[in-house]
This record gives structure tokens, sequence and C-alpha cells, in this order.
């Protein structure tokens, strides 16, 4: 029985890593496929060979994807960072409160439940495509309210360290919507995607020509498909990894792991 169970969950857990592979394959990748085997099809059959210096396809593909991925991972790096703030921040301000010695503890338990909630709701917008942050920013409005209804028992001490500290909660979720809403420049990214469709037009007769019409078709194919594969591959790496809060990527960020009451999985 325990063997069986421990079978059952590497089954599952394969099933899993293989799903979240796949999660590159869309159908961009399908149009590029279609475009390798039909642009080969076409150029054998019209007789259409050439041979030009591939230095142009760099230029054109590989340059602006490498600047594209590494402009998405950097992206993903100040979203760790400004995340990490973010809870930082929160947790910091509420051993402040829970600190305080006049506070009632009713009062105590209201701004600890204000605190998560903002915390989780704050999470969650970043996991969805709504920009609209009215809710965030009433959410976070209530900790000043909070300060102002309850000055008499927080001494001017602790409120100034509590500012200090909200400040960096306002700094880090403005950063992050910041990353929520903009992304790497739609213009490279499309520029990116029309010469990966066109890639095997320009590519396919000076591969016919390197390779020779006396050898077989099928080695066409496969350099074509696997050169398209590849570069939409990264393609989609890019544009999952660009976005790293909803989940959709192998790379994307775990945001569950930086809620003020997290429970590691």
């Amino acid at each position: 029985m325990l063997i069986h169970n421990i079978v059952n969950s590497f089954n599952e857990n394969n099933k899993k890593i293989v799903i979240r592979y796949l999660s590159i394959i869309n159908h961009r990748t399908l149009i590029t496929i279609v475009l390798s085997l039909l642009v080969p099809f076409c150029a054998y059959n019209f007789e259409i060979i050439y041979n030009i210096d591939l230095t142009l396809i760099s230029i054109a593909i590989i340059f602006p994807l490498v600047f594209a991925i590494r402009g998405a991972f950097k992206r993903r790096e100040k979203a760790l960072e400004f995340l990490s703030l973010h809870r930082g921040a929160i947790k910091t301000i509420t051993y402040f409160f829970m600190n305080a010695a006049k506070l009632p503890d009713e009062a105590k338990k209201e701004i600890k439940a204000i605190l998560n909630d903002l915390s989780n709701s704050f999470l969650d917008h970043l996991s969805q495509s709504n920009y609209n942050t009215d809710k965030i920013d009433a959410k976070t409005e209530l900790i000043f309210e909070f300060i102002e209804k309850h000055n008499e028992e927080l001494s001017g001490g602790v409120k100034q360290k509590i500012f200090r500290f909200i400040r960096d909660v306002h700094v880090s979720q403005e950063n992050l919507i910041a990353i929520h809403t903009h992304r790497t420049p739609i213009s490279l990214k499309a520029y990116c995607l029309i010469f990966i469709y066109m890639f095997p037009v320009i590519y396919t007769p000076t591969i016919i020509n390197k390779i020779g019409l006396e050898n077989p078709v099928g080695l066409t194919y496969f350099v074509i498909i696997l050169s398209e594969f590849i570069l939409i591959s990264l393609y989609n790496i890019q544009d999952q990894m660009e976005y790293p809060f909803d989940k959709d990527g192998l790379d994307d960020i775990k945001l569950d792991y930086f809620k003020v009451d997290r429970s590691i999985k």
C-alpha cells in the first residue's frame, strides 16, 4: 500500500512537471511549425535556392530577443525584492502595534486584521489582470486612520517608527503596481515576433543551398522546425517571465510565500 501511494505520488509529480514544461507551447508554436512545413515544401517545389549571410538573422531576431529576456528577468528580480520589502514592512508594523503597552487588545486584533487583509488583498490584486488600485489604496489608508483613531494610546516615538515602515509599504506597493501594469516595450516584442515568423522564409533557401538537393529532404525540415521551435520557445519564455505574478510559467513567483501569515507547503 505504501509503495503504491509513493508510485502514485511520483506519477502525479511527473505529470505536473510535464504540464509545466509544456506551458511554453501555445498557438504561436503551432503557427511556426506550420510555417516550417509549408515554406520548405514551397522552396523545394519552386526550386527557390540562394545563399545569404545569416548574420542578418542574428541582428534581426537574436539581439532583440536576448534584450527582451534580460529585461523580463530584471523585472522578476525587482518584483522579488519589493515583495520581500512589502512583507517585511507589514510584519514590522505589526510588531510595533503588538508591543504598544497602552493599546487595548481589541485594537491590536483590529490592526492585525487590517494588515493581514492588506497583504492578502494586494497579493491577490497582483495575480489578476485588474489594474484598478482603488481598493488597495483604501485598505492602505486604513493604517493611518487607525493611528489617528488611537492617537492617545500610541507614543510619538512609536508613531514615527510606524510611519517609517508605512513608507516602505507604499514604496514597495507602487513599484510592484508599476511592474504589474507596465511590460517590456510592446513594439520590440511585436518586431521580434514578426521576424520569428519570417525566419523560415529567409532561412529555408539558404539551408537547402548548404545541405544540397542531393541530401534527404527531411534533414532540411528538421533543421527549420528545430530552429523555429527554439526561437518561439525563447519568445514564449520571455512572454511568461515578464508577468511573474499570474502563476502561468515555470519561473513565476509564488505569491503565497509573501503573505504575512504564510504557510509554506
